[in-house]
C-alpha cells in the first residue's frame, strides 16, 4: 500500500510562475546560467546559485545552503511565493513537440522508501546521500520532485481526465516550445479518491531521484531524533514526488565512452572482443544498436557492431541478462580494468536522446580512445530486477519526464 498526502505548496503566484520555474541548475554552463541570472530577476537559479556573483570566494557547505535559504525567504517576502492555505495535490502537465505526460505532485511517506513500498532501481552514493540531507537541513525546503513510476490506474486516469476539462491555474509556454499545464486539487472528496486510488498499489518505483529520496529518509532518521514530541506526522516523514503512470515515462540509454584501452592495442582489443562477440565492421557508416545484447562501438574511426554470443555467455539470473551489465561483466572490467563503474575517471556516459553523433565526435576529439553505443531498456526489465531485490548499474537508463524546479515547493 503506497501512502501519499496532500500538502501545502509553496507556488510562484500565477503572473510570475514562468519566469521563476526552471530546469535544474546543474543543466546550464557558466555562460547560461549567468545570462539567465542577469536577464530574469524572478528566476528560481537566484535562490539555488545565490554566490554566483562572487564564485571565488570559499565557502562552507553550510554557509552555501544558508545563503540558499536566507534567498528564498527573501523571495517569500517580496511575495514572489505564497503557501496554500490548506493541503493540495497538484496535476501537472507537460506537452513537448514529441511527447506528453501528466502525473500527480504528491507528498510520499518516507517509511514507504524504508519498507519497500518504493523500490529504487540504482545504487546510491553515500557522500552525495550526505550531501543533499545537508542542504535539506539547512534550506528547510524542495524544489524537485523525487519521479515515482506506478502501475496505469483507471481510477487515477479519471482523475486526471476530469480536471484536464478545468480551467487551470498555471499555464505557460517556455522558450523550448514546452507547455506546462498545473491544476490545484483541493477538493475534499477528490482528494480522497487519490489517496484511496494510491493505497491499493503495493508498490512504488523510484524512476529519478534516488539521491533526494534517500537524502530526505537520513533528514527524517535525524530530525526524529531531535524530536522529543515526533508523532510521525511532521512534514520531515514525507518528500515531494511526482507520481506518473509506467505508459507515460519515457527511456533512453546512457552511452559509454572510455578514456584508454587498458594497454591494449586496438587490434589486440578486437580479437580479444571475439570470445563473447560477434564482430561486423561498418566502417564510417554510423551504427546504433537495434536489439537487446547488441552493442556499437566506435574505435580508431571506424564503427562496429556487436553482438552478443549468448551460447557463452551465462546468464544466471535477471540482472545478468541486462546490456549494461553484460558490457561490465564482457568488456569493462576484465578488458578495460574498470572495477568501479560508479566512480572510475576513466569511464564517462552520455544520454543519448539524439542521433548518437557523439559516440563519434567525443572519440575523434582525442578526448576518448573508444564508445559504446547502447540499446535502451525498458519499464519491464527495471521492475523485473528491482522486483528480484537487485540493482542496475549506475547510467543505466535516462528517464523522462525531467521537472522544472520550483513549480511547486515541499518545505520541513
Amino acid at each position: 500500500m503506497a501512502i501519499v498526502k496532500p500538502f501545502k505548496a509553496v507556488r510562484a503566484t500565477g503572473d510570475k510562475v514562468a519566469q521563476v520555474s526552471s530546469k535544474a541548475y546543474g543543466v546550464y554552463t557558466p555562460e547560461m546560467l549567468s545570462s539567465k541570472l542577469a536577464r530574469n530577476p524572478y528566476s528560481f537559479l537566484h535562490v539555488t546559485t545565490p554566490a554566483h556573483k562572487d564564485p571565488k570566494k570559499e565557502r562552507s557547505e553550510k554557509v552555501r545552503f544558508k545563503l540558499v535559504q536566507k534567498q528564498y525567504a527573501e523571495f517569500k517576502e517580496q511575495n514572489v511565493f505564497t503557501q496554500d492555505k490548506t493541503p493540495a495535490f497538484y496535476i501537472y502537465k507537460k506537452t513537448t513537440a514529441t511527447t506528453s505526460f501528466c502525473g500527480i505532485i504528491a507528498a510520499s511517506a518516507v517509511e514507504d522508501c524504508l519498507n519497500n513500498n518504493i523500490k529504487k532501481h540504482e545504487g546510491t552514493l553515500r557522500k552525495r546521500e550526505l550531501l543533499f540531507e545537508n542542504y535539506l537541513r539547512n534550506t528547510g525546503f524542495t524544489a524537485e520532485p523525487v519521479l515515482l513510476s506506478y502501475p496505469d490506474n483507471a481510477k487515477i486516469v479519471d482523475i486526471l481526465k476530469k480536471y484536464s476539462q478545468y480551467k487551470a491555474n498555471y499555464e505557460f509556454t517556455t522558450a523550448n516550445k514546452d507547455m506546462h499545464v498545473l491544476w490545484v486539487v483541493a477538493d475534499a472528496s477528490d482528494i480522497k479518491k487519490i489517496t484511496n486510488a494510491f493505497q491499493e498499489i503495493d508498490t512504488l518505483y523510484i524512476a529519478d531521484g534516488h539521491h533526494r529520496s534517500s537524502a530526505s529518509c537520513l533528514l527524517a532518521e535525524r530530525l526524529k531524533k531531535e524530536n522529543p514530541q515526533h508523532t510521525g506526522t511532521e512534514a520531515y516523514n514525507f518528500f515531494m514526488s511526482y507520481l506518473v503512470a509506467e505508459s507515460e515515462l519515457s527511456m533512453y540509454e546512457f552511452n559509454r565512452f572510455i578514456k584508454d584501452l587498458n594497454g591494449h592495442t586496438a587490434q589486440e582489443f578486437l580479437v580479444t572482443l571475439e570470445s563473447f562477440f560477434t564482430i561486423k565492421n561498418y566502417g564510417t557508416e554510423f551504427y546504433k544498436p537495434s536489439k537487446k545484447h547488441n552493442f556499437s562501438m566506435y574505435l580508431e574511426g571506424e564503427f562496429y557492431a556487436l553482438t552478443l554470443k549468448k551460447a557463452i555467455y551465462p546468464f544466471t539470473d535477471v540482472l545478468s541478462k541486462l546490456d549494461a551489465q553484460i558490457l561490465y561483466n564482457t568488456v569493462l572490467k576484465p578488458l578495460l580494468g574498470i572495477n568501479d563503474i560508479r566512480d572510475d575517471s576513466k569511464i564517462v556516459y552520455s544520454q543519448n536522446k539524439s542521433n548518437g553523433l557523439e559516440l563519434k565526435t567525443k572519440v575523434d576529439t582525442g578526448a576518448f580512445k573508444v564508445s559504446f553505443g547502447m540499446y535502451s531498456t525498458n519499464i519491464k526489465e527495471l521492475k523485473e530486477i528491482v522486483d528480484a531485490g537487485l540493482l542496475m548499474p549506475p547510467k543505466t537508463t535516462y528517464i523522462e519526464p525531467k521537472l522544472r524546479s520550483a513549480l511547486t515547493i515541499y518545505e520541513f
